[in-house]
C-alpha cells in the first residue's frame, strides 16, 4: 500500500471512532439505545448520525 491509501485509511478509522463515540455518548445521556447507536456509528458514515439527529435530537425537541 502506497503512503496516501494508508492515510486514507487511518482517517476514515478515526472518523467512524470520533462519530461512534459521539452517537455513544449523547444518546447514553438521553438514555436512547446507546450501543445500537455506537455499533452503527462504527459501521458506516455519515448516515447514523443524519438519523440520530433527525429521530432523537429533534424528535426530543418537540
Amino acid at each position: 500500500m502506497d503512503d496516501i491509501k494508508i492515510v486514507t485509511l487511518a482517517a476514515a478509522a478515526l472518523l467512524l471512532l470520533c462519530q461512534s463515540t459521539w452517537l455513544y455518548t449523547d444518546s447514553r445521556h438521553r438514555s436512547r439505545y446507546p450501543w445500537l447507536w455506537a455499533i452503527w456509528g462504527l459501521i458506516q458514515f455519515p448516515m447514523p448520525l443524519i438519523f440520530y439527529w433527525f429521530i432523537v435530537r429533534i424528535k426530543k425537541c418537540k
